[in-house]
């Protein structure tokens, strides 16, 4: 994440919270949950405002989470009754450690050159049968808006960008935005898994 991005984040962590924590997220949480393992662990990364990772907790799983931003990291914490690590993608490196993986409006935030190696580490923090959500606001370009840096996605350039992993997409679809007044913004939103090359 940029230093911008990040600078954004922290100054506006509040508003940004409060904004997040009620929209109703229940259509997508009913595509991942059912791959994840019952009672499994789930890590939220880049959780925001860790309103995702509460949910998961209230439904039994061992959920985990981390944001780059330490203002977000620590609101969530309070959220979420637990502590929330401050890190970023790229710093992620464990092992064959989650059943599942909920990167939310999370992953738009890397660069594009940078998002190879992010997947990759997904990859090897994923179980063998594991499971990562990712959503990206629809498009194919890199740009600035609002004081953040975005990478926009559509369903070739993630097929291609994990085209050099163990990774594939077991399905794709659009949605649009469930927050008020927003609902003209298109999101990209995919399940992958590892398929395992014998």
């Amino acid at each position: 994440m940029s230093n911008t991005t990040l600078t954004y984040y922290n100054q506006n962590a509040k508003a940004f919270s409060d904004s997040t924590l009620n929209v109703d997220m229940s259509a997508l949480y009913a595509e991942f949950l059912p791959h994840v393992a019952q009672h499994g662990s789930i890590l939220d990364a880049g959780c925001g405002s860790a309103r995702d990772a509460a949910f998961f907790k209230a439904q039994g799983f061992t959920v985990s989470a981390f944001d780059a931003s330490p203002d977000l990291a620590e609101l969530a914490s309070s959220y979420l009754q637990q502590p929330v690590a401050v890190k970023t993608f790229q710093e992620l490196n464990c092992v064959n450690q989650y059943d599942g993986i909920w990167c939310c409006a999370s992953l738009l935030h890397v660069p594009k050159a940078e998002l190879p190696q992010v997947f990759l580490n997904l990859q090897n923090a994923l179980k063998p049968n594991g499971v990562l959500y990712v959503s990206f606001k629809y498009g194919d370009t890199e740009r600035v808006h609002n004081g953040r840096e975005f990478t926009d996605l559509n369903e070739n350039a993630l097929t291609h960008l994990l085209s050099n992993t163990q990774l594939k997409a077991i399905k794709q679809w659009q949605s649009v935005d469930q927050r008020p007044e927003r609902e003209s913004e298109v999101w990209l939103n995919a399940l992958i898994k590892v398929v395992h090359v014998l």
